[in-house]
């Protein structure tokens, strides 16, 4: 009777350890898929987004002058620019540059402070440039841009940074190139066009 009590059991027990062996893959292939999703999806590195909001020039009239601008009276530039982080992380910036140009020649230069952006948060700040009245005032074409009422400049903002996801650190560089038409009289912005570019 053991005998065959034994000999009965033994199925039952195999039957029991194939489903518990069963489940537990499905728990492993379960908690793997949700791994792959999380990779994929919350855990990808998504591009930040950098934007010019807009273009502050203080003094522009300084350039309807006939002689040379009087000392210690300059012409500035104010890039608001704003940083938007899609992540599910934090994007940290030590490095914020840019540079403004006039008919081809780099006409200011400034360095912008270092900032961090928090999951899916967006964060501005003000870049102040001084602008080189020489070099705009050496350009041969600024007596037709004057007399046109329309002042063209081009604008290089570079943010390099590193993004942070968990245990993921990738650096990331942003870089946008834009395209400003000013109007001379009332300084306010006529056109406007910006590319970015973003390596990570």
């Amino acid at each position: 009777k053991e005998a065959s009590t034994s000999a009965a059991a033994t199925p039952i027990r195999r039957r029991r350890c194939m489903k518990c062996c069963g489940w537990t893959v499905s728990v492993v292939l379960l908690l793997a898929a949700a791994c792959v999703v999380l990779f994929f999806s919350v855990f990808r590195v998504k591009d930040p987004i950098i934007r010019l909001n807009n273009v502050i020039v203080n003094r522009l009239d300084l350039l309807n002058t006939v002689t040379t601008p009087p000392p210690r009276r300059n012409i500035t530039v104010v890039a608001d620019v704003s940083v938007k982080n899609p992540n599910y992380g934090s994007f940290r910036y030590p490095i914020t540059r840019t540079s403004i140009f006039y008919r081809g020649a780099v006409i200011g230069d400034a360095r912008g402070p270092p900032g961090m952006s928090r999951s899916h948060e967006t964060t501005r700040m003000n870049i102040t440039v001084d602008v080189n009245v020489d070099r705009v005032m050496s350009q041969p074409d600024l007596g037709s841009d004057i007399g046109s009422g329309l002042m063209t400049m081009g604008s290089f903002t570079r943010v390099g940074g590193r993004m942070e996801v968990l245990v993921l650190k990738k650096p990331v560089t942003i870089t946008l190139n834009c395209t400003v038409t000013i109007n001379i009289t009332s300084q306010g912005i006529e056109q406007q066009n910006c590319k970015q570019k973003v390596q990570i």
